[in-house]
């Protein structure tokens, strides 16, 4: 694998990469890899000849009560897990490559971005777009590939692929679980024993509320019941439970079409989302 450190030698290796007319797919990370990272670059390998990976903790998505400073950094153990998962190229981009002096764009989706993750983090999702539309521009692959975890994210990134004409596939790929159901996330390393083992009531909640909807309980009820569960657990404060229209991200009153159970809630220190599919 090959490891970029700056910005001006990446083109030179992209252009080697796809040599050949070799397709090429991006997987975008902030580093703190785990198997749910490595599923995308799976994906990345059954959709292209070669796949690239950035690592680069993007301080423009982290609010003002949000600490950069803690997010984990494995440089040397994430660029080995790359390796061996058969990425071709990573690029580590410097804050100052990315943002230079008198940096002054940013870019914003309205609608999607108000509600839920956009609500709870002002902010934020200009800093996810803004970011992934430079790395899309400078790297310029055929897909690129994220998580279905972070299931308001795709949405966004989605949106601004499709506005801004970059001719770029956005794919999402299910969500990866430990064993216990737990989705796998970077800031899982944040939780203590005791915290990793009740934060199994958020998939649990978010499941027992899709059955009880399947099986014909008001929406309301199945809702108040996983915050009820979450509350019980030790989750506070509960950001939001919601079942939404997985392509506008509405809330709904039932289910209808495609349609998605969506949650975010703090355990200890730690803030945790997931979501699941609620066939209609």
């Amino acid at each position: 694998m090959q490891i970029i450190r700056e910005a001006g030698h990446l083109p030179d290796a992209l252009i080697a990469l796809r040599a050949g007319a070799k397709s090429l797919a991006l997987v975008p990370t902030m580093g703190a890899l785990h198997a749910g990272h490595l599923a995308l670059i799976e994906e990345g390998r059954r959709r292209a000849d070669r796949v690239a990976a950035t690592i680069f903790v993007n301080p423009l998505q982290f609010g003002a009560n949000e600490d950069l400073a803690r997010y984990p950094r494995r440089e040397e153990q994430d660029s080995a897990m790359l390796d061996e998962a058969g990425c071709d190229l990573l690029w580590l981009p410097q804050p100052g490559e990315i943002y230079p002096a008198g940096f002054a764009t940013t870019v914003s989706v309205r609608g999607l971005s108000d509600r839920w993750e956009g609500e709870a983090r002002p902010g934020h999702f200009d800093g996810v777009a803004t970011v992934v539309a430079k790395l899309l521009c400078a790297v310029r692959p055929d897909v690129a590939i994220f998580g279905e975890k972070d299931f308001q994210q795709l949405a966004v990134i989605r949106r601004m692929t499709l506005d801004l004409q970059l001719g770029v596939e956005i794919l999402g790929v299910p969500t990866v679980r430990d064993a216990d159901g737990l989705a796998l996330s970077s800031r899982n390393a944040y939780l203590s024993a005791d915290e990793r083992e009740r934060a199994l009531a958020l998939p649990q909640a978010l499941n027992d509320a899709a059955e009880r909807i399947r099986g014909g309980t008001p929406v309301g009820e199945a809702l108040d019941a996983a915050k009820a569960r979450l509350g019980d657990a030790g989750f506070s404060p509960i950001d939001y439970v919601a079942l939404v229209n997985a392509l506008t991200l509405e809330p709904l009153e039932r289910a209808a079409g495609p349609t998605r159970l969506i949650a975010a809630a703090t355990i200890g220190t730690t803030r945790l989302i997931d979501n699941i599919a609620v066939e209609a």
